[in-house]
């Protein structure tokens, strides 16, 4: 997956010029927003935090919270989320959603269901670290039943590895079974499954459950759960298939019907910017018949909208 990203790392790099430019764009009357985003959204995350270092070091001020005292609104939540480490950005992003008014289900649903095991054993980390605090705890205080029971498995980030040839038939009896066949459902079984085996495997799986039941994987768990469970599985389900699409959808999802969802459309954007977005891109050009850019373009504004598109990297009208 490497260099799928649409933000790289800048080949010249040198963080104390790039301090001393933010710092001339922030001082004196008047903000210049375009300096800001054209630099920022032009360098890794890698490179932000030595420009934060430096920035510190030539002024004595934290970047971000100059950044924040000029900035407003969703450009300067654009802003600062690019400028967090990845694991930490993830991290405060659960803080909030568990530890705000109500659960946001959605943001535990999409960092959980889509990051590797190894991204989900350093987020436990950071977020001990970060609020000397375990992360499964406050989940598990935060939320209950099955969508708790597969939260908590997908948080052991102790997935099979590889595909289990044996296996395949029989795990898809077993959804089968637990799901289309039985009057109610079998939750356990298919958080079980899903939960527990590899996304090669499962790939596998879902092949096999199509032949048996008729019906794709998604169908039968639309039908069969609802609410929180329902939400989680599907995404486990989407991102076993390919977490670029499940991004793809996401985004499109949070763009789509009246009202934008911005706080979404800004975590995959910042979270996804480095690491697939070249594919998230092409993902919604398959799937949705128009480009990310021109949805992005038709739905947000002002510098805002500028920073989004410079993200996004290109259009694939």
């Amino acid at each position: 997956m490497a260099g799928r990203g649409t933000v790289r790392a800048s080949v010249n790099f040198n963080a104390n010029q790039d301090a001393e430019t933010l710092y001339k764009a922030m001082k004196g009357l008047g903000t210049d927003e375009d300096s800001i985003m054209n630099l920022l959204t032009s360098r890794s995350n890698d490179q932000r935090q030595k420009i934060k270092a430096a920035y510190k070091t030539l002024h004595g001020k934290d970047l971000v919270s100059d950044l924040k005292g000029e900035l407003g609104g969703k450009f300067e939540s654009l802003i600062v989320g690019l400028m967090a480490p990845p694991i930490l950005y993830d991290v405060t992003s659960l803080r909030h959603a568990i530890k705000g008014a109500g659960t946001d289900e959605k943001v535990l649903v999409e960092i959980l269901s889509s990051r590797t095991p190894q991204q989900i054993k350093d987020i436990i980390a950071a977020y001990r670290q970060e609020y000397d605090a375990d992360l499964e705890k406050d989940i598990t205080g935060d939320t209950s039943g099955h969508f708790e029971r597969l939260l908590v498995i997908l948080l052991q980030a102790s997935r099979q590895q590889g595909v289990q040839e044996g296996n395949i038939e029989a795990d898809a009896q077993a959804l089968f079974n637990a799901g289309e066949k039985k009057f109610g459902t079998d939750e356990e079984q298919f958080i079980t499954i899903l939960g527990n085996r590899s996304a090669a495997h499962l790939r596998k799986v879902f092949d096999a459950y199509m032949k048996l039941a008729g019906y794709e994987m998604e169908e039968s768990i639309q039908r069969e759960t609802s609410g929180s469970l329902r939400d989680l599985l599907l995404a486990v389900v989407k991102c076993a298939r390919s977490v670029p699409a499940y991004f793809a959808e996401t985004l499109f999802n949070s763009l789509k019907g009246a009202g934008t969802d911005d706080q979404t459309l800004i975590r995959v954007m910042v979270s996804r910017s480095e690491v697939d977005m070249l594919d998230i891109r092409a993902n919604y050009r398959r799937l949705f018949a128009c480009s990310l850019y021109s949805s992005i373009k038709g739905d947000t504004s002002g510098d805002y909208r500028k920073a989004l598109l410079l993200l996004c990297g290109g259009d694939d009208a």
